[in-house]
């Protein structure tokens, strides 16, 4: 029987390394996997690299896992927006390590990475720091630079709801990127406000399928 619910927040994250690539969902505080992300301070898990939207708010979720100085680097688009304020704390330190990448290119990199293929050509960041050390391609007359997947070891996703085969629904704009990390990663764990009964949810609004889900834990809120 296929189940992949677990009992709690320690079962969800059990077994992440050392030095893993995390991809945590999340626009802002919207579907960001707050739980999750404070669940790895229990676990353990250190020298670790985050691929997220932005790098936390407030001092919570994703925030409160840099604040315990177990995340290396992270990759994310936009490190500076509002409310975060530890982030800005440990890059002031040298603590944290930043690799700023565009919003579309890092959300296409993590779909290359999910569909399994090399890469792909683009002319954003063209002539900027951006795109130093990349091949670049012309292309019609055009320039192109080569941007290449992005996997993650571990994908900390939140949906609205989830039934015991890891199918998942969002709410509105809790959506963003957690659908496209659920499938770029070796193990996607999944926080969800509600676990229903097998066909409760309809097929015609389920986003991730559960072949991209591992482990799926109840909370209260999302």
């Amino acid at each position: 029987m296929i189940d992949k619910r677990v009992g709690n927040l320690a079962e969800a994250v059990a077994g992440v390394r050392d030095g893993a690539v995390v991809l945590c969902g999340g626009f802002g505080e919207a579907g960001l996997p707050n739980a999750l992300c404070e669940a790895l301070i229990e676990e353990g898990a250190r020298d670790l690299t985050v691929v997220a939207n932005n790098a936390g708010t407030g001092r919570r979720g994703l925030a409160a896992l840099m604040a315990a100085r177990r995340v290396r680097k992270i990759i994310c688009s936009f490190p500076r927006s509002s409310g975060s304020v530890v982030f800005e704390e440990l890059y002031a330190k040298g603590e944290i390590e930043l690799e700023l990448v565009p919003q579309g290119i890092i959300s296409e990199r993590m779909r290359c990475a999910a569909a399994g293929l090399g890469g792909f050509y683009s002319p954003v960041s063209v002539g900027t720091r951006l795109a130093e050390g990349k091949e670049h391609r012309e292309i019609d007359g055009r320039v192109y630079v080569l941007e290449k997947p992005l996997k993650g070891d571990v994908a900390l996703i939140a949906a609205d709801r989830g039934d015991r085969w890891g199918n998942l629904t969002y709410r509105k704009s809790a959506r963003n990127f957690n659908p496209t990390m659920a499938m770029a990663a070796d193990l996607a764990i999944a926080q969800v406000r509600e676990i229903v009964e097998l066909g409760d949810l309809d097929p015609e609004v389920i986003v991730t399928p559960g072949i991209f889900v591992d482990r799926l834990v109840a909370l209260p809120r999302v």
